[in-house]
């Protein structure tokens, strides 16, 4: 069910793309969903170009036929489409699951808009359920790690702090060659104090906490689509 919430939202974020947008395309199960469907408009006569938010992201694009540039040659998007692992009726967001935290939040950054969508699965009253990644770079991280803990412990935040492996139980890199610690806090009663805070923290690259970003949500139901903004 959740996967036919996802297409449903995915293809309600397409109603908001016109022809000549600079898009950006956000990484995940439910973003995919999104430039596979984009890229079949492309293929009917859609002009539109896209920054791809991760490695992952440009391969896909590529494959459907979808033109891509770079934040350096244009660094001001109309509209960016991603998922996120939890959003609340805020939306606030914790997203960086799939890896890929600190290229998406510089993209959603650069465009006018960003529209999250999601399955219904992914609406909470309290962010924290889902562990909070962290950016980090590798040096010197397990001191990174214990300060993160710190902040945590002033934001009423505590729970395991677990360094990233991949697949093959070595340290997972993200595309800008950085670690990810996961922040199992279970509850985040301050988000926003706790985003500046983590990123006051000299190591941290940046955190899953995207605040102020999303101007609005669809969010794929059993009954279709709802549209939200953030109250």
């Amino acid at each position: 069910m959740s996967d036919a919430q996802k297409r449903a939202a995915a293809e309600r974020a397409l109603d908001f793309v016109e022809d000549g947008m600079r898009l950006g395309l956000g990484t995940g199960s439910t973003a995919e969903y999104f430039v596979r469907l984009l890229g079949e408009k492309v293929s009917k006569g859609l002009k539109v170009v896209g920054i791809p938010t991760s490695e992952r992201t440009a391969a896909l694009a590529e494959e459907l036929g979808i033109p891509l540039t770079n934040l350096d040659e244009t660094p001001e998007l109309d509209l960016t489409v991603d998922g996120a692992d939890e959003l609340d009726a805020q939306l606030r967001l914790i997203k960086g699951g799939g890896g890929a935290l600190l290229r998406e939040k510089i993209v959603a950054t650069a465009s006018k808009n960003m529209i999250v969508i999601a399955d219904q699965s992914k609406m909470v009253e309290t962010l924290g359920k889902f562990p909070l990644p962290v950016e980090v770079v590798p040096f010197g991280s397990r001191v990174t790690s214990m300060k993160i803990a710190e902040v945590a412990r002033e934001y009423g935040c505590t729970g395991e702090i677990e360094p990233r492996d991949d697949d093959y139980d070595v340290p997972f890199l993200t595309d800008s060659e950085n670690f990810i610690y996961d922040c199992n806090f279970g509850s985040i009663p301050d988000p926003d104090g706790l985003n500046r805070a983590l990123n006051l923290i000299p190591g941290v690259v940046d955190n899953g906490l995207f605040i102020g970003i999303a101007t609005m949500a669809i969010i794929g139901t059993e009954a279709g689509t709802k549209d939200m903004l953030p109250e």
